[in-house]
C-alpha cells in the first residue's frame, strides 16, 4: 500500500522508538523525528522520505553535523518491483559507507506497518573488494591493446580483450587462409586459440576439415566493422 505523504511514516517510526524506551518528538530544529533516551545518553535523528533519493541522502549527511546517530527512513512498497529505490541492499551499503542508518516501513491494509532496520548508524561496510574480481579487472585492462569504447555508451558492442583476440585470429586467417590451432597460435601469439576456435562465440570461424579452420562471412564482416581495432582496412 503506497503512502501519499511522507508524514504517514511518522507514527509507525515513533511507535518503533517508543517501544525501545525512547522519548520521541517531531520537527526539532527541522529534523523530522528525534528520539532520545530518558537519561539523554543517546539521541537518534530520523529523516523520512516516501522513496530514497539524493535529497534524503544529503539531508542525512547534513544531520551528521548535529548528531552522530542518523537514520534514513523510506517506504518499502512491494508493488514497486524493479524501481531503483527497491535496491535496498545497495542503498544500505551506501549508508554504511557514510555512517548513516537505514530503515524501511511497509504498510498493509489489514495489519500494522512493519519496520525493518537494514543498517544502524556506524555499522561497518560489508562488501569489501574481492581479490578474484579485482584480478579479472586488471587482466582485462592489461590485455586490451587500446581504448576502443566510449564510456557510458549503450546499445553498442564492446571491444573486450576477448573480442580483440578473436579479431586478431580472424585477421590472421584473412591474411594466411585456413589455419590449424597450432599455426594460429604461432601467428597471433595467443596460446588459447584452440579454445577460441572451439567455442566460436561470435560465429566468425568454421571448421574446414579436421584440425583446420577458416573464416565465415560474419568473420569477414567483423574485420571490416572493427578495422580501427586491428589497424587495417579490410576490403
Amino acid at each position: 500500500m503506497a503512502v501519499r505523504k511522507e508524514e504517514e511514516l511518522y507514527l509507525p517510526i515513533k511507535a518503533f522508538y517508543e517501544q525501545q524506551g525512547y522519548i520521541v518528538k517531531s520537527e526539532v530544529l527541522h529534523c523530522d523525528l528525534v528520539a532520545m533516551t530518558p537519561d539523554g545518553s543517546e539521541t537518534v535523528i530520523v529523516e523520512m522520505k516516501k522513496t530514497f533519493n539524493l535529497a534524503l541522502l544529503l539531508q542525512g549527511i547534513e544531520r551528521l553535523r548535529i548528531n552522530d546517530r542518523v537514520m534514513l527512513a523510506v517506504e518499502r512498497n512491494r508493488k514497486k518491483s524493479g524501481a531503483h529505490n527497491q535496491r535496498f541492499g545497495d542503498i544500505a551499503e551506501l549508508c554504511r559507507m557514510l555512517g548513516i542508518g537505514l530503515m524501511t516501513v511497509t504498510f498493509f491494509k489489514t495489519k500494522p506497518a512493519v519496520i525493518e532496520v537494514l543498517c544502524e548508524p556506524g555499522d561497518e561496510p560489508v562488501r569489501r573488494a574481492r581479490p578474484k574480481r579485482q584480478s579479472k579487472l586488471l587482466q582485462e585492462f592489461r590485455e586490451r591493446s587500446g581504448d576502443y569504447n566510449v564510456g557510458g555508451s549503450t546499445g553498442r558492442k564492446l571491444v573486450t580483450a576477448y573480442r580483440e583476440k578473436a579479431l586478431k585470429l580472424a585477421h590472421a586467417m584473412h591474411e594466411a587462409g585456413p589455419l590449424s590451432p597450432s599455426r594460429a597460435k604461432a601467428l597471433t601469439g595467443n596460446p588459447r586459440c584452440a579454445e577460441l576456435l572451439r567455442h566460436n562465440y561470435y560465429g566468425w570461424f568454421e571448421r574446414i576439415e579436421r584440425g583446420k579452420y577458416g573464416l565465415t562471412p560474419e568473420g569477414t564482416a567483423a574485420l571490416a566493422e572493427y578495422a580501427d581495432v586491428i589497424g587495417k582496412r579490410i576490403p
